[in-house]
């Protein structure tokens, strides 16, 4: 038995094989697109969750400091600093430093309170430690940042009266305020506000 012309074995010709080439080209760079589009928003998810998380922790570290703080006076060589000493740079940027109770049954007497401090410094929202409460003259804090990527940090605070002041102490008003307002500016626009009750 002979083979015709049309039964012989036939292969690929190479534009099929080209063609063929081709789609799996394509199909690998659009599986490729796909997985580095998955890769970067995971990664984006992860630094959006990383700075929430960051803002979450610096405003209950915050609320627990203030809520911490004792009407104790705090003497930084000569001078005698109020317990909740609230200002504001020339930028409009809160720093506020509070004297902070310590655990009740210490061994070592340093341990016993501190000074604490929360500003905005260069893009940062840090948060400040002093040693102990009284100081010696030029005693500089140990900082560490708490949040990133910040335009601006307000803090107001509740006198006796009801009203909202930028600024404490304020005259014939007790030590602490009633409560404290803390408004976060981040550097995308995005506006944070929290207010925490101290009496």
């Amino acid at each position: 038995m002979s083979l015709r012309r049309n039964d012989a074995p036939r292969g690929f010709t190479l534009i099929e094989l080209l063609i063929a080439l081709a789609i799996m080209s394509l199909l690998s760079l659009l599986g490729y697109r796909a997985v580095a589009s998955l890769a970067d928003t995971e990664g984006r998810l992860a630094e959006e969750a990383e700075r929430w998380r960051a803002l979450d922790f610096f405003f209950a570290h915050l609320e627990s400091d203030c809520r911490q703080a004792v009407p104790r006076g705090a003497r930084v060589g000569n001078d005698l600093q109020p317990a909740f000493s609230a200002t504001s740079d020339a930028r409009g940027d809160a720093l506020l430093v509070v004297s902070r109770a310590g655990a009740e049954f210490v061994l070592e007497p340093g341990s016993a309170g501190r000074r604490i401090g929360y500003r905005l410094h260069e893009g940062r929202i840090e948060i400040l430690y002093w040693g102990a409460y009284d100081l010696p003259e030029g005693a500089t804090p140990a900082a560490y940042a708490l949040v990133t990527g910040v335009a601006k940090l307000q803090l107001a605070y509740l006198d006796s009266r009801g009203a909202w002041r930028d600024r404490w102490p304020i005259f014939d008003e007790p030590a602490l305020p009633r409560a404290v307002r803390a408004e976060v500016e981040l550097a995308d626009g995005a506006r944070l506000q929290r207010i925490m009750a101290l009496q």
